[in-house]
């Protein structure tokens, strides 16, 4: 089991506290945790005090520092217009590596996250289907559009 540590969307937290619990009752079954949180020092903090638990980042922004401190990787949602990039990141563990894969992070930081992902897709594929969005998600208006694909 992986649990899944993304605060800002479910309003509950997964503590240390409920790991260690979790991994003395179920031990090893309780693998791991992506955690989405986006404070770093919540993430070395498991690292340091869960030995053996397999920790991946949700961004690849933070990937280098989790590699460094011991963690598994990332699962990022930009993987699915950058993941050669995010693999030789993920290979090559170097500062430049990093630099170049926080380029494109921070450029789709600066868009509806999603949205700008389906636009890249849609544009990709030719099918713009992939711009649906569900509520509250909204697409990228044109200018948004233009400016992305630039």
């Amino acid at each position: 089991v992986y649990l899944y540590h993304i605060p800002q969307f479910t309003a509950v937290g997964i503590p240390l506290r409920v790991i260690h619990r979790l991994r003395a009752a179920y031990g090893e079954t309780v693998a791991g945790i992506k955690d989405s949180s986006g404070d770093f020092e919540n993430t070395k903090a498991i690292l340091r005090e869960v030995p053996g638990f397999e920790v991946f980042v949700g961004t690849e922004k933070f990937l280098l520092r989790n590699l460094q401190e011991g963690g598994k990787g990332c699962i990022t949602a930009t993987a699915n217009v950058n993941a050669p990039a995010i693999v030789r990141a993920w290979r090559e563990r170097s500062e430049e590596a990093q630099k170049r894969i926080d380029v494109v992070r921070n450029t789709y930081e600066n868009y509806p996250m999603i949205s700008a992902l389906k636009e890249t897709i849609a544009r990709r594929t030719g099918d713009p289907q992939w711009r649906a969005v569900r509520p509250p998600l909204v697409e990228l208006s044109d200018e948004q559009r233009s400016t992305l694909a630039a």
